[in-house]
């Protein structure tokens, strides 16, 4: 199967077909909604077998995704990419965006999908999340895979203590502003989203017509808002009793095989603040450098990404 690289979509802000909106983008996969942790979530499914269950990160939707959901459906697996709340198709609500609560989300579309367990594969934003979810519901957690996100102890001491990865993530600094990140998110068709895509891109950023998916999907109301909640949420927190409960909380390591991805070139999420996460730990842990890479490598070399991600998930003794 081949996941289309340029999808008819339409022009509104609803979240239909592609007669309809920007979100239920045609291809090989199915569209529906599942209700889990008291919303409802979006979802794209392809394929039989065990369940991989993919979560996008800032500033995307689950179509990041689209090469991975047909590559891992003709590996005989069950893909399935969900939109977090939030975004894309999923609701809107008026709170709920800390890691815990968007954790207990993912969990819940894995039991609202019948399975017993799945294995995450996080990127970004839904990386942090998926570690969150393998700490907080290791029953659920088969195996974990996460793309250019540290644990969320390291996020948290790179961001604080490492001037240059927090100059490299100053964008999540620019989000604690009220409002005026949401409008300039919007500005010019969200131009911007277009534009720190390609930024933290490598050498071979998407076409324009790639960045106009994701350009139209945050332009949906009230996306960009709740986009920007969680990285609020991650800041404000820090010294709030919750964000120390939070943050003691992560000290639980991940007891499952889990599988780091990273490129080489990200300028969002530096190297050395990702690797050494493995101490947190305590299963096989496989590292993996892209080299040449950014920020994006399930997009910047779908097909090393899903070849590296398909063969961990098959090995049945990950090395650590």
């Amino acid at each position: 199967m081949t996941a289309p690289d340029t999808p008819s979509v339409g022009n509104g802000n609803s979240t239909g077909n592609r007669n309809g909106g920007p979100v239920r983008i045609d291809g090989p996969w199915t569209h529906r909604d599942v209700a889990a942790n008291g919303a409802r979530f979006h979802i794209a499914e392809l394929g039989d077998g065990p369940l991989v269950l993919l979560l996008h990160g800032f500033p995307q939707f689950w179509w990041t995704w689209r090469h991975q959901l047909t590559a891992l459906a003709d590996a005989g697996f069950r893909a399935v990419a969900m939109d977090l709340r939030g975004v894309g198709g999923s609701d809107r609500t008026p709170r709920g965006y800390d890691p815990a609560n968007l954790a207990l989300d993912i969990t819940g579309v894995v039991r609202s999908l019948g399975e017993p367990d799945a294995a995450l594969v996080g990127h970004g934003l839904g990386g942090y999340l998926a570690w969150t979810a393998a700490v907080m519901r290791p029953k659920l957690v088969r195996r974990l895979a996460v793309a250019s996100m540290p644990h969320p102890r390291r996020w948290r001491s790179s961001m604080l203590g490492d001037f240059a990865q927090s100059r490299a993530g100053s964008y999540v600094w620019g989000f604690q502003r009220p409002w005026l990140p949401e409008r300039q998110l919007l500005a010019d068709d969200a131009a911007l989203v277009g534009r720190l895509i390609r930024e933290w891109s490598g050498p071979r950023p998407p076409e324009e017509d790639t960045l106009d998916v994701y350009r139209r999907a945050m332009s949906i109301p009230s996306t960009a808002h709740c986009s920007i909640e969680p990285y609020r949420w991650m800041v404000r927190s820090i010294a709030r009793p919750d964000g120390i409960q939070f943050n003691r909380r992560m000290k639980r390591p991940v007891r499952v095989p889990t599988l780091h991805l990273h490129g080489s070139l990200d300028p969002a999420m530096r190297t050395s603040s990702a690797a050494g996460s493995g101490r947190y730990v305590e299963a096989p842990y496989r590292w993996r450098l892209f080299d040449g890479l950014g920020h994006f490598p399930h997009e910047e070399d779908p097909a090393a990404f899903s070849n590296e991600l398909i063969n961990w998930l098959k090995d049945p003794e990950p090395d650590r």
